[in-house]
């Protein structure tokens, strides 16, 4: 099948028209021009499928309210659509275990909708993976998090560190402020879990739970680091990918240490961390910025490549392997992440005036089609 006449967007340059052939799953064929026979898609433009490390909306999907949880059934094919109109194709689904969290971060709640997930995945158009995302502050949920490791349910495990006092969370203050107003709960009851809970993970905890995972090739992250020794502390645990450095210098560590350093593509989109911490444009500007991850929204994945090309800050190729192959080799998946000869065929089609994703096609098969693309297409 040819996809014929669109502007395509290559890992090195654009083709203002140009044509791709598939075969079965993959990218057989990429073609200057306009070839006849083919699906007309002049006016369209081609992009790679996004490939999402960090996506926190499936939690938003399950408890659209605080104390609202709706059954995975339902909350997920509304979410998968989300995720392919937004043009993501490989999806980091994050699954927290954290103690006291409440609701879906719950571990006991993280390892059962982890298993669940495992269940459906099969059944969804996106290739969905699970991020594991254990809190050091609360070694409580280890137990949970080694029995998905062991059931093999993850796909990515990353640590994250909530104390109050460091990385995204300057003073108990802010942190109790966060928790009850994000989760619908009582400052006062926030305030008395942090003192009955939180305690630390040890060392030898983290390097078990580390040394398992990368036993079975699952890559591991790390999430808010703030400074440079505790960038250090991840990269003797196996870390490879830093997300969200809230700290200039905590990113500038991860790059020397070879890491993969992830910002939040509203960030980028935004000009600035709605948090206050280090900002994905002076990332870029300072050359640390490797990927974007959609964090709490979907939409801003696409766009932000788009937007920092029309800024000038990166061409539209490079722009775009924020999204697509940059995360994808960050952890292991070499076959997709561009419109090239032998990938995986995950694509989007798109309007770039006024922007809008018509079509999303998985290992070759169009997944998600609408507006004017379903008439090309018909």
């Amino acid at each position: 099948m040819w996809l014929s006449g669109a502007r395509l967007v290559l890992p090195d340059r654009v083709l203002t028209e140009g044509s791709l052939r598939l075969e079965g799953e993959r990218i057989a064929e990429v073609r200057e021009g306009f070839v006849p026979s083919g699906m007309d898609l002049r006016g369209f433009t081609v992009v790679p499928g996004l490939v999402d490390l960090h996506g926190d909306s499936l939690e938003r999907e399950l408890e659209p309210r605080p104390g609202v949880r709706l059954p995975l059934e339902l909350a997920l094919p509304s979410w998968e659509l989300r995720q392919l109109a937004a043009g993501i194709t490989t999806v980091y689904a994050t699954v927290a275990f954290w103690e006291g969290a409440g609701g879906v971060r719950e571990p006991d709640q993280g390892l059962r909708l982890a298993q669940e997930l495992w269940g459906l995945r099969s059944a969804l158009h996106v290739d969905l993976r699970i991020h594991a995302r254990y809190e050091v502050s609360r070694p409580q949920g280890e137990p949970a998090v080694r029995e998905a490791l062991r059931k093999g349910w993850v796909h990515l495990l990353s640590f994250m560190d909530h104390t109050p006092g460091q990385g995204q969370f300057h003073d108990l203050e802010t942190y109790v402020r966060y928790m009850a107003r994000h989760h619908g709960r009582p400052e006062a009851e926030v305030y008395d879990e942090v003192k009955r809970l939180s305690t630390r993970a040890t060392w030898e905890g983290l390097e078990a739970l580390a040394a398992e995972a990368l036993a079975k090739s699952i890559p591991l992250a790390s999430h808010d680091d703030d400074t440079p020794d505790r960038v250090a502390l991840m990269a003797r645990l196996g870390v490879t990918v830093s997300e969200f450095p809230v700290r200039l210098e905590a990113a500038k560590e991860a790059k020397v240490r070879g890491m993969t350093v992830v910002m939040g593509a509203p960030n980028a989109l935004r000009g600035g961390s709605h948090h206050g911490n280090l900002s994905a444009l002076d990332a870029l500007r300072e050359g640390l910025l490797d990927a974007l991850a959609t964090d709490y929204l979907p939409e801003a994945a696409l766009r932000a490549p788009f937007r920092l090309a029309a800024q000038g800050l990166l061409d539209l190729p490079l722009a775009l392997a924020l999204v697509t192959r940059r995360p994808a080799l960050a952890v292991g998946l070499a076959d997709r992440g561009a419109l090239a000869p032998g990938l995986r065929a995950d694509l989007v089609v798109l309007k770039e005036s006024p922007f809008s994703v018509l079509g999303a096609f998985v290992a070759g098969k169009p997944v998600f089609v609408r507006g004017e693309l379903a008439h090309a297409l018909a």
